[in-house]
């Protein structure tokens, strides 16, 4: 009897972690989240994930809104909306939960406090030409891509005062830098990756620049891709760069020295930017603009952003 109660148990236990085993998405299939019709009918852009999972999308049912997708949720609600005729593109969150929002049309970047809805103003200056995506350091720096179109662009260093604001400045560089877009630091640290939209006379390029203060150093060309464009990325912990390819339709992931690891193909075309979130943030949300919804993949290492904001062990 003993033992056919333990045959029994055995076969529960097994059945159970064959149906856990079933229930756990595959890794880097793309499947949709939030449903139809279009929550983000227009321009949604600008993902990012705070400490609790809960993902922020730009452009919620029209420009200037933002939306919120809790963690397991499949519909966003409204999360704040920017000042009249602001409209945001790239966001971040800082390892203290500050959301950071550029504003591409009035040239402003604004900071959202922690717990606080109402955005405030954090940087703006004239020298801007359009705001377009953020990426966060460690320390709370801040960089911007700022593209010219239609051929060059640059990258903004922004630090917060002892006031709580920003002050900015042009970052360096020996080359002279084509239409700024994504843009992302290595998990050490120590490396900005630029990318640089295709234009009439030039293929998309992702750059790496190595950090010194103000400047962007030792430049290198990470990897020319000759098949669709280059827009927003994020790293892993691992320092593996994801990137969205909005003609292609794919997320390709990079190793640092420009090799393919691999490209993961999406629900639709028109990817404009990714973010790392999930409770163990090893799920990969992108904002599709062909119909404007949210899709998402899982992944086998979190993100450095994920990483920035919590104490996880897998980081």
């Amino acid at each position: 009897m003993a033992s056919k109660k333990i045959l029994a148990i055995f076969g529960l236990l097994v059945a159970g972690a064959l149906s856990s085993a079933a229930e756990e998405p595959a890794l880097f299939v793309s499947r949709r989240v939030t449903p139809p019709p279009s929550q983000y009918p227009k321009g949604i852009e600008g993902p990012s994930v705070d400490a609790t999972g809960t993902l922020y999308v730009m452009n919620f049912q029209e420009r200037g809104k933002i939306g919120k997708l809790r963690p397991g949720a499949s519909s966003s609600e409204l999360f704040a909306r920017l000042p009249a005729g602001s409209v945001g593109n790239g966001s971040r969150f800082d390892r203290d939960g500050r959301m950071y929002v550029a504003d591409f049309v009035k040239h402003k970047i604004f900071v959202f406090e922690r717990g606080q809805t109402e955005p405030r103003l954090y940087f703006q200056s004239r020298q801007f030409h359009q705001p377009n995506d953020l990426a966060v350091a460690a320390d709370g720096t801040l960089y911007a891509s700022d593209p010219n179109r239609p051929q060059t662009g640059q990258v903004w260093r922004i630090t917060r005062g002892p006031d709580g604001s920003g002050h900015g400045e042009v970052m360096a560089s020996d080359r002279t830098m084509g239409v700024t877009n994504g843009i992302e630091v290595s998990p050490d640290g120590g490396t900005l990756y630029v990318g640089e939209s295709s234009t009439r006379s030039k293929t998309p390029e992702l750059w790496a620049y190595r950090l010194d203060g103000a400047k962007l150093v030792a430049p290198r060309l990470v990897k020319k891709f000759d098949d669709a464009d280059l827009d927003g990325m994020r790293t892993d912990i691992d320092g593996h760069i994801f990137a969205t390819r909005p003609d292609k339709g794919t997320v390709v992931v990079l190793s640092p020295d420009g090799t393919v690891v691999r490209e993961v193909s999406l629900v639709a075309k028109g990817p404009t930017n990714l973010a790392f979130g999930g409770p163990d943030g090893k799920t990969v949300f992108v904002t599709q603009s062909e119909g404007g919804f949210i899709e998402a993949f899982r992944v086998d290492r979190p993100g450095r952003e994920h990483c920035l904001q919590t104490s996880d062990p897998a980081c």
